[in-house]
């Protein structure tokens, strides 16, 4: 963790424009806020605006786990630091309850404790710019009920070559997403680490593989189409024989840590209510 002394310039609320219970959190806050003396606004993900931020926004995400994913996006863009509010079931990227909002905001204009999470740069042929990911980048099929074989390197060192439905790359903070899902590891937060996991892989080995966060990792479509998808939306395609490369981003998201993050806690929950 990293302790800064709070120099906000701009306190920026995030939702999404068909959570009407975020907007009237968020309506609540602005007011809760401004009788305080602080100002702040709301921003529609979902909008064309684009909001003015620096490294010193603070941007509180009102939502689930992906507006969560889209608001960090918008902080990380910026260097600023995101706040991440729960409305609803219980998230794992989300470790503010509703009812503490506020109080929070305070916290975090007054002075806060800010954990560094590992975000992933992504670059392939046909995109011009480097892509960003804080969960995970993926390279999958392109046609329903086709397997496609993907070849794997870490720092130029080839690995497994896959037959399956994709292979991602996480982060310790998208190892408890869809690499969870399809059978990888849990890690901590703070590990500077990212993880290789094959998705339904056909009569090869699906367990995945934990690399330093410093290596460089190549995901190359061997022999059929593939599309990219990063943090659940598709950002690009392959032909076959064409890759991506993954990094760590030079820059991280920097997340308030209000409250211990119980990973127990939250893993327990999720796997009873079986949305893990």
């Amino acid at each position: 963790m990293v302790v800064t002394r709070s120099n906000v310039s701009h306190l920026l609320f995030t939702a999404f424009s068909n959570r009407l219970d975020a907007l009237e959190v968020a309506r609540q806050a602005v007011d809760g806020l401004k009788a305080e003396g602080v100002s702040s606004e709301v921003h529609l993900l979902n909008s064309n605006e684009r909001p003015e931020l620096d490294e010193n926004t603070l941007v509180v995400s009102l939502g689930g786990d992906g507006t969560f994913l889209q608001s960090a996006r918008l902080a990380h863009a910026h260097g600023a630091r995101v706040l991440a509010v729960n409305l609803g079931r219980l998230g794992f990227l989300l470790n503010v309850p509703s009812n503490e909002i506020v109080e929070s905001v305070n916290d975090a204009l007054e002075h806060q404790q800010v954990v560094e999470r590992l975000a992933l740069s992504i670059s392939f042929d046909g995109s011009s710019e480097q892509e960003f990911a804080l969960n995970e980048v993926v390279v999958e099929r392109a046609h329903a009920g086709h397997m496609v074989r993907v070849k794997t390197y870490v720092a130029d060192d080839e690995f497994l070559t896959y037959s399956a439905d994709g292979v991602m790359v996480a982060t310790p903070t998208g190892s408890t997403g869809y690499s969870f899902s399809a059978g990888g590891p849990v890690l901590d937060t703070t590990l500077q680490a990212m993880v290789i996991t094959p998705i339904a892989p056909h009569f090869t080995i699906d367990r995945s593989i934990v690399v330093d966060g410093d290596k460089v990792v190549r995901l190359v479509a061997d022999n059929k189409p593939a599309i990219i998808v990063a943090d659940g939306h598709t950002i690009g395609a392959l032909t076959p024989g064409q890759e991506i490369v993954v990094r760590r981003s030079a820059r991280p998201v920097r997340v308030v840590a209000t409250r211990s993050f119980d990973l127990g806690f939250r893993l327990r929950e999720s796997l009873r209510e079986g949305h893990a």
